[in-house]
Order: structure tokens, then C-alpha cells, then sequence
């Protein structure tokens, strides 16, 4: 079968930590971003000057520092003057949104090769302000901007703190355990087991941020050192973000790799892509159990690669919190006591999340992987937000037929859907359809319900605060039962 000329595929990866380390600063964003530019290209095998072809350059929103004109001074740097220029915004979605945009505009022809770099040096940013100091980085933006949300928070999510990832990842997982029945001493012992596997690769890669293999025992077990954080989720069961890391990748046409000359074993082709959202807030999700927008976004992206669950070798899954891979092993039909690994990284908790820049590493990895057993395929996923944002990205050394998925029709058939009305206020009986615990380094701080009100399709958030009950919550299953809910007026208080 002839190969489409303009199918895009990835020739270029690179990698890079920055070694914890309490004297020893790692560099700025830019620094970081040129580095692995650098070191992505020259590990194209070419007989042309990579850099020099690239005419377009994306770069990962970074939380460590604002520059002036973050693109235009990495390409300064790197002496290349690219047509197409863009900053992103935040996401764990956004690299492989960045890429597989890049992937589409080569497919129509408008482009021949692209770059994709990010980077964070939020540990370092750490330490100088623990320091006291501020950093002394370069180009900072004159003009103080906004951070980036995408929409705003719901009065009612602001008058019971429903803001953290860590909380409201934790309340979708006690909504699909409760659905699904599972004990809550089971659940804490599987949620052990999953982090265990995730830890056992990230023992074995260099560029993890903690590369070391952790019991299901050790990650489950409340320890002064792994303290409960939003229940059922201890410390080691969070995603890290404050690392020093940085990573890119280069795309270009198959035309254009024939031209530059690189070998076709070191190509790896996108063959399948899809975006999809869920709901924006959290109560907003009908069925807070599962996660539509991943099964259509990923049904979708192996429907275009021409490919099953089955026929994927190699699986990287989102990995911020337990629910996000749950939902996806959910939606993607993998059972349990699959043996494939759900990570190439090692995840977000062990790897480390790098702000929004997760996935340019996953991707940058998956691509080793691919090129390391030719003809299989790898699916990475992403999640953004409070498991609103889905994206899923199929890979292979394979070429073969490529359109980019219906972004437009699955998203549509979601929306159809519909979804709940989320109240500030209510007061009377409800029925708990998520929930999760807060806790400080002394111990719970205050929990979150999501409950279900007697008008159809409406819902409410509402606060726990009494000892006893939170205990209670954190010992027997609180899904499906029965609350009551006062009000002030401005938040709901949960007791039963």
C-alpha cells in the first residue's frame, strides 16, 4: 500500500530531569525548552538540518514563569524563524492537542515539520521561594495576566471548596466504587495494587522523578509520611507536579522524512486521534461513575487507526489520580487482570506531572517504546481539568490510512445528553451520589458530598464538618444513602 505523503509521523524526542537536589537550582523554562529542542533534533537521523525545517512552534503553557513572548524567544535561541507560533493554554490534555493540530495541518499539506516542547521548574521555583529570594529568570511578561481558566468556578463550588484535583478526582472515585459495590478496605487494597505496577516502572526509567518500586501495602497504608490527602487517596497516590522537567517532539510529513533522509525504522505514525469533553463542573456529570467522553473520544481515535483494544501492545493512561485511569480502563473495555502495562512512564505520581506537560513526555516515551518493537501500536491518554477534557493519540511504526477523528460529531452526540442543574442552596432530603474527605496534615479538615435532590435531574453540593460523621464516611460505604441537608444560605451542611 502506497504511503500518504503528507502522514504525519514523529522523527524526534527528547527528554530531560533535572536531579532533586536541595543546593543545586535547575534552570529556567527557556533553558529548559532549548535543551530539549536541541537534543531532539540532533537525535534525528538526517542528512539535513532539522532545525532549520521546522516552520512551526508550540510550546506547553508553563506555571513556573511568564515570559514576554515565550515562542519567539525560544526561537531566537534555537535561530529558527517558524510561520506558525502558538502558547497554549493549561490541561493535561494539551501536548497531545498540540500535536495531533500540528498532525492534521501536515495532513492538509500546510505544514512539513513541527515542534512540540514544555517544561516546568517548579521545584526549583519551590526552593527559591523558600529561600526567601525570587527568581531571577529572564524576559518576564511586563503585563500581569490572569491564569488561564477556562471557565469559571460555580458559586456553589467556591462556597464549598469544591477546587482541588485531589479532591475531586478522589469524589469521581468513590462515586465508581460505590456504583460498582466494591468494599471499601477492597477498594484501598486495589487502588495499592494499581499504584504498585505504576511504581515498578518507574523504578526502571531514568527520567522518573521518583523512580522507586512502592508496595501495594506501603501505598495504601496511612503512614506519618503518606498521610491521607482527599479519601481515599494517601500521598503516594498523587500526582506530583513540582519537578524540573522538560521534553519535546518533532513532527514531520512522510514526504518530508523521505527528503531529510531518515530512516523509515525511526519513524513513529499517528494513525488515530480524538478530543471529547465531559461536563465542565463536577456535579454536572450525569453518571459520575464513568466518564462518556472518554469512551467516544477513544472509541473514535481507534475507529480512524483502524484498530481494537485488543491489537494495542502499549498503553499509557492518564495517570493524575486512580479514577482518571479507572474511567479509562473502564471506557476502553480493559479487564481486570489484563496483563499489559497501563503506563510506559510510570505516571504522574512517580514520574511526575510537569504542570500541563505530562504528555509530551508520554508521547516522547511511547515513541521509544514503538520504535523498540516495530508494528505494534501504543494509545496515550489525556485528562484535563476536574475529568472534563479526554484525548486519546494512536501510534505506530506501521503507516497506513489517516483522517483525523470527528471532533465535531462525537462531541455533539455528548452534548445531547445533557446534564444535571447544579443548585447553591437546598435544604431537606438527598441522596449521596459522590463524596470525598479532606484532610490536612493533622487530619480530615472537612468533607464534599454531591447529592442527588428529589426534582429529577438536579443536584447540590454540601459540606460535612462533624468528626464523627466524616469518620463515619471513611469507614462505611456513604453512596446511595440518604442525607439531610440545611442551609445558610450560602453553603449546605450534610448530616444523617
Amino acid at each position: 500500500m502506497a504511503v500518504d505523503p503528507n502522514a504525519p509521523c514523529l522523527v524526534g524526542g527528547a527528554k530531560h530531569t533535572w536531579p532533586k537536589s536541595p543546593d543545586v537550582d535547575a534552570p529556567e523554562p527557556l533553558d529548559m525548552w532549548e535543551l530539549v529542542v536541541r537534543e531532539a533534533a540532533a537525535g534525528v537521523r538526517s542528512s539535513h538540518d532539522v532545525l532549520a525545517a521546522i516552520e512551526s512552534a508550540q510550546i506547553v503553557y508553563t506555571q513556573s514563569w511568564q515570559y514576554d513572548d515565550p515562542v519567539g524567544r525560544l526561537s531566537e535561541r534555537l535561530r529558527i524563524a517558524p510561520r506558525h507560533r502558538f502558547y497554549s493554554g493549561i490541561g493535561g490534555t494539551t501536548p497531545q492537542l498540540l500535536v495531533q493540530e500540528a498532525a492534521a495541518a501536515i495532513l492538509r499539506g500546510e505544514l512539513d515539520c513541527a515542534l512540540v516542547t514544555g517544561a516546568e521548574s517548579l521545584d526549583t521555583l519551590r526552593k527559591i521561594r523558600a529561600r526567601g529570594e525570587k527568581p531571577a529568570w529572564s524576559f518576564k511578561d511586563p503585563e500581569k495576566k490572569p491564569f488561564p481558566y477556562e471557565a469559571p468556578f460555580l458559586p456553589a463550588e467556591t462556597a464549598h471548596d469544591v477546587f482541588h484535583a485531589w479532591l475531586t478526582f478522589a469524589i469521581f472515585d468513590n462515586a465508581r466504587r460505590g456504583h460498582r459495590g466494591i468494599g471499601l478496605e477492597q477498594h484501598r487494597a486495589d487502588l495499592g495494587e494499581l499504584w504498585h505496577r505504576f511504581s515498578q516502572v518507574a523504578a526502571k526509567n531514568p527520567y522518573a522523578w521518583f523512580p522507586i518500586e512502592r508496595s501495594a501495602e506501603e501505598v495504601a497504608t496511612v503512614t506519618p509520611t503518606n498521610r491521607l490527602v482527599g479519601y481515599p487517596y494517601t500521598k503516594y497516590m498523587v500526582s506530583i507536579m513540582d519537578v524540573d522537567m522538560a521534553a519535546a517532539v518533532i513532527l514531520v510529513s512522510h514526504a518530508k522524512a523521505d527528503a531529510m533522509g531518515i530512516p523509515p525504522e525511526d519513524r513513529v505514525y499517528l494513525r488515530g486521534w480524538c478530543y471529547a469533553t465531559d461536563p465542565h463542573y463536577v456535579a454536572g456529570h450525569r453518571d459520575m461513575w464513568r466518564s462518556p467522553a472518554m469512551a467516544a473520544a477513544s472509541g473514535e481515535a481507534l475507529a480512524r487507526a483502524g484498530v481494537g483494544i485488543d491489537d494495542i501492545a502499549h498503553i499509557d493512561l492518564y495517570s493524575c489520580f486512580a479514577s482518571s485511569v479507572d474511567f479509562a480502563r473502564d471506557a476502553l473495555g480493559l479487564r481486570d487482570g489484563d496483563p499489559r502495562s497501563l503506563t510506559v512512564t510510570g505516571g504522574l505520581p512517580y514520574h511526575g506531572g510537569a504542570g500541563s506537560d505530562y504528555m509530551t513526555h508520554s508521547i516522547a516515551t511511547m515513541a521509544d517504546v514503538l520504535r523498540a518493537d516495530p508494528g505494534s501500536f501504543g494509545l496515550l491518554s489525556g485528562v484535563g481539568m476536574h475529568m472534563t477534557k479526554h484525548v486519546y493519540g494512536i501510534y505506530s511504526t506501521t503507516p497506513g490510512p489517516v483522517t483525523p477523528g470527528d471532533r465535531a460529531g462525537v462531541q455533539a452526540a455528548l452534548d445531547a445528553a445533557g446534564e444535571p442543574t447544579v443548585v447553591d442552596t437546598y435544604a431537606g432530603p438527598a441522596t449521596v451520589a459522590a463524596y470525598s474527605i479532606a484532610h490536612g496534615r493533622s487530619g480530615p479538615d472537612f468533607g464534599v458530598v454531591v447529592v442527588d435532590l428529589p426534582e429529577p435531574d438536579t443536584r447540590a453540593y454540601a459540606r460535612i464538618t462533624e468528626p464523627d460523621l466524616m469518620l463515619d464516611a471513611e469507614t462505611t460505604e456513604l453512596v446511595g444513602r440518604t442525607v439531610t441537608l440545611t442551609t445558610d444560605g450560602t453553603s449546605n451542611l450534610a448530616t444523617w
